[in-house]
């Protein structure tokens, strides 16, 4: 008689300390600190962030290909016929526009020099020089170098906005477990009350039968309740127990390591009047909310990169025609080479050249062309689905909320009868069964309250997501490290 008692208040006993709280306890653990918790240790989000380091050291590394050049050489001859001496040095500075390229440098020489070698004669202070190198044609706009670099930028924004997505998916994962565990807790607080109601009442039972008031069918029926709500105050904690551990993998110590939430941590139970926050006071328009995703940030850019790749096939389809412009002059007397080398020369020159075929190119462009006319349709296909997930997230919402009210006032209605049947029962004008089934029918409204109350809250969180609201996603705004790059 007294072994499934004893097991009862066991359990019960075990489960205590949900129960305990009030609404003033300030101990619960808050979204606000799940949030902060995930956002700052979820190795999602760490592992975004570190991919972002990545591509702006990318453009650090694509940037040095306009990297200032210094080159030197020189030769001696310490046995033979000429004894000709040469050292020359100077500095290359590649344009990052226009293509080409500025140079400037310094010779001088000392001894004879072949015939074949006439180049290396010097005035006795040296040769000083200064070019320019324009290319009018193929490079003027886009070239390999200034390609890698727009790639760099370019990937260093989609890692911008790849580390925005990857926030907002990871927050809204982490509030929507959080909900899950927190409505866990509180039905397990119901099933907890029906088992308790049931225990409490097996020892008045016992001393009716005793004396003679009640059958003891009553006793052996309320035993058989105390082992089914045994079996769902069982299955509530396994749920709430499974929903702790899912919400470790987000909420984390500051050594980045899971914490399973006490079960003493949940909050107190809603009310109807807190779940009005909810409510989407003004919409924004479905436009506004897809321009703010990041999802459609991300298409843009890759559309951006692949315009790019065109332009370099395109670039590539060019004939060559580089413009060079240089001055050189003399310094000192005249040297072994004798007098032309002190003149000042200006040279104007012309570098031309035309390819063939250019199958790789062509064949480049028109793959390029259909990736971007295929990414173009992607786009769309995103935005139209946006669109209608926004619309089916408010239409969510408002039904919930409608739920919520209507569950409130199940609530509401059940408590009254299961309070009226209780005293029924105590002055002995009501029936065992129809205690138990108005105090199960009350429980099940409040489980049923509770679920309504997760789903308008669930709603609320894609809603936020979907509009990209990053305060209550406990998001910083982000500042874009990285701009679209100029090419021109």
């Amino acid at each position: 008689m007294f072994t499934v008692l004893r097991r009862a208040l066991l359990l019960i006993a075990c489960l205590g300390p949900i129960s305990a709280y009030s609404q003033d306890d300030p101990s619960s653990l808050s979204p606000e600190v799940v949030l902060e918790s995930s956002l700052q240790h979820f190795p999602e989000i760490l592992e975004a962030m570190a991919r972002r380091r990545a591509a702006a050291g990318a453009i650090i590394e694509s940037e040095g290909s306009f990297d200032l050049v210094f080159q030197a050489e020189g030769f001696a001859r310490p046995t033979g016929f000429y004894d000709g001496t040469a050292l020359s040095g100077g500095v290359k500075q590649p344009f990052r526009n226009f293509g080409g390229s500025v140079y400037s440098g310094y010779s001088i020489s000392r001894g004879d020099f072949p015939i074949y070698e006439d180049e290396y004669f010097t005035s006795l202070g040296g040769k000083l020089k200064a070019g320019v190198v324009f290319s009018l044609l193929r490079d003027r706009l886009i070239d390999d170098r200034r390609y890698e670099l727009a790639e760099a930028r370019l990937g260093a924004r989609a890692a911008d906005f790849e580390v925005l997505a990857t926030q907002v998916g990871v927050q809204q994962r982490a509030l929507a477990t959080y909900w899950r565990w927190v409505t866990a807790g509180q039905n397990l607080v119901v099933y907890e009350e029906l088992l308790r109601n049931a225990a409490s009442r097996e020892s008045a039972l016992a001393r009716q039968v005793e004396r003679g008031a009640r059958a003891e069918i009553f006793l052996t029926e309320n035993r058989q309740n105390i082992i089914r709500r045994m079996s769902l105050v069982t299955a509530a904690r396994r749920d709430f127990q499974t929903l702790a551990n899912e919400l470790a993998f987000y909420f984390r110590g500051e050594d980045g390591h899971p914490i399973v939430p006490d079960a003493r941590l949940v909050p107190p139970s809603p009310t109807p009047e807190s779940l009005n926050e909810l409510a989407v006071t003004e919409a924004i328009s479905v436009s506004e909310a897809i321009e703010r995703r990041p999802e459609l940030a991300l298409l843009s850019n890759g559309i951006e990169r692949l315009r790019q790749r065109m332009l370099l096939h395109e670039n590539e389809l060019k004939p060559r025609l580089d413009l060079n412009l240089e001055i050189n002059q003399g310094l000192g007397g005249d040297g072994p080479g004798g007098p032309s080398r002190g003149e000042t020369d200006t040279i104007i020159g012309f570098t031309f050249s035309l390819p063939f075929q250019q199958r790789r190119a062509r064949g480049g462009l028109t793959r390029t062309r259909a990736e971007l006319d295929a990414r173009e349709y992607q786009r769309q296909a995103v935005e139209e689905q946006l669109a209608i997930e926004l619309e089916n997230i408010l239409l969510d919402l408002s039904f919930a909320q409608a739920l919520v009210q209507l569950a409130a006032e199940e609530v509401g209605q059940a408590v009254i009868l299961r309070d009226a049947e209780q005293r029924r029962f105590e002055s002995g004008a009501s029936d065992f069964f129809l205690v138990n089934v108005r105090e199960e029918t009350a429980a099940d409204a409040r489980v049923r309250f509770y679920t309504a109350a997760l789903e308008t809250r669930i709603a609320r969180i894609n809603y936020d997501a979907a509009t990209m609201d990053l305060e209550r996603l406990g998001i910083q705004e982000q500042n874009q490290a990285t701009d679209l790059p100029s090419l021109n």
